[in-house]
């Protein structure tokens, strides 16, 4: 297959270059498009205000083109204008740190693909539940084999496939569980610090609690040790309110 790769954590990072790597071995034709600098949390932010430049990286076992603009920036330009022709897939991570209900909204790597979906092409976002790792080549593997799958054939249009895996190795985690996001929301705080010169300046912290997390949801279970797919779609009405808002507001 034609496979467009990108991420959000940058050109240089563990997860792409290992989805990267796994792709190649698989006999995949492979396009890097993806930031020349971290761009986690953007969402599906674009540029409009600045230009953007790209940047070749080769490298002897790596060959893509660094973006100076958003996850979405990357695919867009991509596709309109690097790439010689419509790719088959669209593969998006490996991201550093899990993307789990609202993470969704705030994810470049989610919203890369959701762009590329967005296009009528098949895509995917993976992400690991760590910030730090340091060898994702099973992972990769994984990922790569999931988009090798027959399902594609007859998976929605305009939906991205959320792929998370959990903290450690590939071979501890208990298997894959298809689910929906969790519902639960982050409880959010900010540290306040200062500055070499005494100014303060404002650090966000956050956190999922616990308690609020449905156990088969994809929190849940991947605090559980489960690998999760979610399909997500885009369409954001709220399909059950139409008819009540209409009540309230389309008065004759």
């Amino acid at each position: 297959m034609d496979i467009l790769l990108t991420n959000d954590d940058g050109i240089r990072a563990v997860g792409l270059r290992a989805l990267y790597s796994a792709l190649i071995h698989a006999g995949h034709t492979v396009h890097v498009a993806a930031p020349m600098t971290e761009q986690s949390a953007v969402g599906h932010a674009i540029t409009m205000f600045s230009p953007l430049r790209i940047k070749e990286v080769n490298e002897s076992d790596f060959s893509g083109l660094g973006v100076s603009g958003t996850p979405a920036d990357c695919v867009k330009l991509a596709l309109s204008h690097l790439l010689p022709q419509t790719p088959d897939f669209i593969l998006s991570g490996i991201n550093a740190g899990a993307n789990v209900g609202v993470d969704v909204l705030y994810s470049g790597t989610v919203s890369a693909a959701t762009e590329g979906a967005l296009a009528g092409i098949p895509a995917m976002a993976v992400s690991v539940d760590e910030y730090h790792p340091t060898d994702l080549s099973g992972q990769a593997r994984y990922a790569v084999q999931l988009l090798e799958q027959d399902l594609w054939a007859t998976f929605p249009t305009h939906c991205v496939l959320n792929l998370n895996f959990p903290a450690g190795s590939l071979w501890d985690a208990k298997g894959l569980k298809v689910c929906p996001q969790t519902a639960a929301t982050y409880k959010d705080w900010y540290d306040e610090r200062r500055d070499p010169r005494g100014n303060p300046y404002f650090w966000i912290c956050g956190v999922i609690p616990p308690e609020n997390v449905a156990p088969d949801s994809d929190r849940g279970l991947l605090s559980q040790g489960f690998i999760t797919a979610t399909p997500l779609t885009f369409d954001l009405t709220h399909a059950m309110y139409l008819d009540t808002l209409r009540g309230h507001l389309e008065i004759i």
